[in-house]
């Protein structure tokens, strides 16, 4: 199986099944030096974790991390870093009436279609458990960015569940509110009313979909390397690559076939340093594939979980029969709430490595220094 892989200088490949012993992450390329340490990693997994609601699955992961290699003295060395998350609360019974049986539109049938094997337990592969490696190689990502001389910051929110859409706010009311209120919806009136609406969807055994917008700020112009490896090219396969993902825009994204040239075009100007910069943002940070050192801005779609209490039509290929039948189990009735840390991990991934690919970050350590050792030629721990 192919596909595991994500990133060109900055590399993560990942590994595990939703209901195996762990999942985990190999991150290749992070510049040595960097000060990091479980506890940094484990914060945005905790946003990420299950059970952290009445809104979320009750399944009782802890989601966490240990770092098996790549660190000396709370110091990356340049050595590929290993992560692995053990899992605790994996219950396969509840998914023995599926082995023949695919649920719809879960990955069951593709996946038996293809290999002809499968881990059926929770989805295996195929499971958004699998995201938790995005997080934690996000986080690692998002500390190098940190800890560099540029100011880079990245927020998301959840802006709309069902049909209810969240007023536009500021960066700054993402940054405050979106973290103190189970939807992560960063406008609060709006998240008291997202919440009644996914406990309704929830207690009727179905579920509900929404969207994800972000913000990326402080990201310099320049980044991106068209055709295939434009920047806007690398974020929509990252976020469509996010299980449930079914539409991803930036900028004016779909609303722009509305707009004539003259509307949707940017004009320039100068600003107070005398540096040519655009008078608006309809791009969304991006021009010609590359960073236009705009805001970057967009909006991810994800489609209402498949696993739903509710009776389903399907069909057993061990007794040629169709069937009806029910997913009793511990699953999310709607997923923006813990894709917010998700999508801004995969924002911090991308963002990094275009950095290192460009030249902004040194791909060796973090300080740009040469190498310095000690009388006896050991290298000497990286201070602050």
């Amino acid at each position: 199986m192919n596909g595991n892989k994500f990133g060109k200088l900055f590399q993560i490949a990942t590994f595990g099944e939703s209901h195996g012993p762990g999942i985990g992450c190999i991150i290749s390329g992070c510049p040595a030096g960097v000060k990091i340490d479980d506890s940094y990693i484990q914060h945005d997994l905790d946003r990420r974790r299950p059970g952290q609601s009445m809104i979320t699955t009750s399944r009782n992961e802890p989601d966490q991390i240990s770092l098996l290699s790549g660190l000396e003295g709370g110091y990356t060395t340049g050595a590929p870093i290993g992560m692995v998350i053990y899992n605790k609360d994996a219950k396969s019974s509840k998914y023995e009436p599926f082995i023949t049986a695919p649920r719809p539109s879960h990955g069951d049938f593709t996946y038996s279609a293809k290999f002809g094997t499968r881990s059926w337990a929770g989805g295996g592969r195929s499971s958004a458990r699998e995201t938790a490696n995005w997080v934690a190689a996000g986080a690692v990502a998002k500390k190098v960015l940190e800890d560099s001389i540029y100011d880079i910051q990245i927020k998301a929110h959840v802006n709309q569940i069902g049909n209810l859409k969240a007023p536009d706010i500021t960066f700054e009311d993402m940054v405050n509110h979106s973290e103190n209120n189970p939807v992560r919806c960063g406008h609060l009136p709006t998240a008291e009313k997202m919440e009644e609406l996914i406990t309704k969807y929830q207690k009727e055994g179905d579920s509900i979909g929404g969207s994800v917008y972000f913000e990326a700020h402080g990201v310099p112009r320049g980044l991106g390397a068209p055709r295939f490896d434009s920047f806007e090219a690398r974020l929509a396969h990252a976020m469509l690559s996010l299980p449930a993902t079914t539409a991803f825009e930036f900028g004016l994204g779909r609303s722009a076939r509305e707009y004539t040239g003259l509307e949707r075009n940017d004009p320039f100007t100068f600003d107070d340093d005398g540096s040519v910069v655009p008078a608006s943002n309809n791009h969304g940070g991006v021009q010609g594939g590359i960073t236009t050192g705009e805001v970057i801005f967009g909006e991810v779609t994800f489609h209402a979980p498949t696993s739903i209490v509710k009776k389903q039509q399907t069909v057993d290929w061990a007794t040629n029969e169709e069937k009806e039948i029910q997913v009793i189990g511990r699953h999310d009735p709607v997923l923006p709430p813990r894709g917010v840390p998700v999508v801004e991990s995969l924002l911090n991934l991308i963002v990094l490595d275009f950095m290192l690919l460009g030249g902004r970050i040194n791909p060796d350590r973090i300080d740009g220094k040469p190498g310095v050792y000690d009388t006896d030629y050991h290298p000497v721990t990286p201070q602050n």
